[in-house]
């Protein structure tokens, strides 16, 4: 049956990642939209701050025994108070509501690819060479960046210890952020970071790429050989522990992210799942054909069908790249829109359903 393309959409929720799943940050400098940090305004009102106090006295006493020295302690901590503003936002998490479509053209506009096209043949050098070690390319690292910070302008406006600190009081998800605090504190104890250098989003997520304490402790990179592994003014550091991550999360050198495809009229969206994989040669045989109406490659290559939008919205098959960036945030319309950007800033088309909501 010959195929058909899809042009009406719906919604569809979609697994998104820890608080710091990205909304793609506008082009405007200082914190992300909707971060005013970093403030430190004391909670009276939601918080024992007696009790903090009491509370940070034991997390002192912890981080000593893992090591951490007394003066790190001091500049780290000794001002320290609950973050309102954190609270307010981490309160405020709605499910996204966005379409696919709007989420997409909102991350990955004209101007987004422009730059990033601009910074891939300024940084290529320094790109080939990371990519040379860890098999990453080049534009997937830039895309990230894009996404992430909106290639370094947009890193978060809180001190990161100042907010992990106000989630770590918090009982909501306490366990998680105070082993991030004493992440973070390692890392300053460490020497890669000052703890006023230290910055990032509300939900502590921080550096040119937006790593999580524990992600730094995992993968951050010295590239440069400087003694520190400095996420935050080293673009070699930055690119190289993100390209740390997704090899070690294994990454395919060689092998896409996914493509944009057609799905016959009476194509079973039962198969559209991340849990579904065939081949291309299997998928071809179901009637799935390329975006251009040409089949798919022949090959034992295994992917699997997602509709971010629907039945009645755009298809896409993903490969096993896609799964780690998935990795990094678990989010599809996060991933999709990671793979769509990297294309777009080496000159690959737009994608279809994207032209035609444009029309």
């Amino acid at each position: 049956m010959k195929p058909e393309s899809r042009s009406k959409h719906r919604g569809l929720i979609v697994a998104a990642g820890l608080s710091m799943a990205l909304l793609c940050a506008p082009w405007q400098g200082g914190a992300r939209s909707g971060e005013t940090g970093p403030t430190v305004d004391s909670l009276d009102t939601c918080f024992d701050l007696e009790g903090f106090r009491a509370w940070l006295d034991e997390l002192r006493m912890e981080a000593s025994r893992q090591g951490i020295s007394d003066a790190t302690l001091d500049s780290a901590l000794g001002d320290i108070a609950p973050v309102s503003r954190v609270i307010e936002l981490d309160r405020r998490q709605p499910e996204d509501d966005r379409t696919f479509l709007t989420y997409l053209t909102r991350c990955v506009d004209e101007r987004r690819s422009r730059r990033g096209r601009a910074l891939l043949a300024k940084h290529r050098a320094l790109l080939n060479d990371i990519y040379a070690r860890y098999g990453v390319p080049p534009r997937y690292l830039v895309a990230l960046w894009g996404l992430e910070t909106t290639f370094g302008e947009n890193t978060g406006g809180f001190r990161t210890i100042d907010a992990l600190a106000t989630l770590a009081y918090d009982p909501r998800r306490a366990r998680f952020f105070r082993t991030q605090l004493l992440d973070a504190l390692h890392i300053i104890d460490e020497g890669h970071v000052a703890p006023d250098e230290m910055t990032g989003s509300w939900a502590g997520a921080t550096g040119q790429m937006q790593f999580m304490p524990s992600t730094f402790i995992r993968h951050a990179v010295d590239y440069n050989g400087n003694g520190r592994k400095d996420i935050w003014g080293s673009l070699p550091d930055a690119f190289a522990s993100a390209a740390n991550f997704l090899s070690t999360m294994g990454w395919r050198q060689g092998e896409t992210w996914g493509r944009e495809v057609l799905l016959p009229a009476d194509f079973d969206t039962s198969l559209a799942s991340m849990d579904m994989k065939k081949t291309l040669a299997q998928w071809s045989e179901l009637g799935v054909r390329q975006i251009n109406g040409v089949a798919l490659p022949r090959e034992k290559m295994e992917g699997s069908i997602v509709l971010p939008q629907g039945s009645e919205g755009p298809a896409f098959i993903v490969y096993h790249n896609f799964r780690v960036l998935l990795r990094w945030n678990r989010s599809i319309n996060y991933a999709i829109s990671i793979g769509h950007l990297a294309d777009r800033i080496v000159g690959k088309p737009e994608i279809v359903a994207c032209r035609k909501e444009e029309q």
